[in-house]
């Protein structure tokens, strides 16, 4: 027979046939919003990804003790119409989870639409441990990261503009002279260096072609539907914003494809014994472009975007 303090669940007292059944019929019993806490010499892990099979996406899982001897997790139901975030939604609230994605290699830019659950299983990552991973960020005294969630779209549009274009205008033409050094001075030895060489001429035609696209026609419509929001007249290029939005995310979702490559074939930018130093800045360059990018995509997909959808869903609704 169980122990039961407040909503707490010992398991370590039922037999082992019945610590499932029990289990699930105590989450059964929870009201929307209410919380189980169960207590195990071991980790649950098992019952999370039974619990989510045959339960569905209907609960949180938290850890509050993990070891060595105990192990603690609260199992809160959730209330009806309650969804998971998606990954560009948590990036977009607090930039420092985006690390975390980075680390298991989540896509929270093009791959933003996904939710932790859907992004781990295609991934093959304990989504255990990932949200454990999120909730220990919470607790984390953070430092005063920029606040892109609170700006207004114009004034996120000149961001993006004056730090992330820009950037790529000074440091993409060097990329591409290196990869071009590089592949003369190593390719023998290194034949994945030629197509990385083509791969960076095709990110660096694409870019350009992109921001053109963006500063002439896409930010600048954006900027007149902030303006629509004060009350002032503008004139609509588009039958709906989202048209626009929608080649964008398709552009970024090309560039994110390539420079994917990139890495794949650098081994995640891994240098080779024989690296010489324009070799090795070369690479460095690459890691830290890909980083810039991920955040300028972000920026744009999960925060800059949206924000221009909602003004334009505002506007038809006056």
């Amino acid at each position: 027979m169980e122990t039961v303090a407040s909503n707490i669940l010992n398991v370590t007292i039922l037999e082992p046939r019945m610590k499932h059944p029990t289990i699930f019929a105590r989450f059964d019993e929870l009201a929307e919003g209410e919380t189980l806490t169960i207590l195990n010499d071991h980790d649950p892990k098992p019952l999370y990804y039974q619990l989510l099979g045959e339960r569905g996406n209907i609960f949180n899982w938290e850890y509050l003790e993990q070891g060595p001897e105990w192990w603690r997790v609260n199992i809160a139901k959730r209330r009806s119409g309650e969804r998971d975030e998606t990954v560009g939604q948590i990036a977009a609230k607090d930039l420092r989870k985006a690390e975390i994605f980075k680390k298991y290699d989540i896509d929270f830019c093009c791959g933003g639409k996904k939710t932790i659950k859907e992004a781990c299983a295609e991934k093959g990552v304990d989504v255990t441990k990932v949200e454990q991973e999120l909730q220990q960020a919470d607790k984390t005294p953070a430092s005063r990261p920029l606040p892109y969630n609170d700006w207004n779209a114009d004034f996120l549009a000149d961001y993006i503009v004056n730090t992330h274009h820009t950037y790529i205008r000074k440091t993409l033409p060097e990329i591409v002279g290196y990869a071009a050094k590089v592949n003369g001075v190593h390719g023998n030895r290194h034949p994945e260096l030629a197509r990385i060489k083509e791969l960076t001429n095709e990110v660096s035609a694409e870019l350009t072609a992109h921001m053109a696209k963006e500063e002439r026609i896409v930010f600048p419509f954006i900027k007149e539907l902030v303006r629509a929001s004060n009350n002032d007249s503008y004139s609509n290029q588009f039958t709906s914003v989202q048209q626009p939005v929608n080649l964008m995310q398709m552009e970024h979702e090309s560039v994110a494809e390539l420079i994917h490559e990139i890495k794949h074939l650098s081994n995640n930018f891994a240098l080779p014994e024989d690296a010489c130093a324009t070799y090795t800045l070369f690479y460095k360059m690459l890691a830290e472009f890909e980083d810039d990018l991920h955040l300028h995509i972000h920026l744009e997909n999960n925060i800059l975007f949206p924000k221009a959808i909602q003004l334009e869903k505002e506007r038809r609704n006056q």
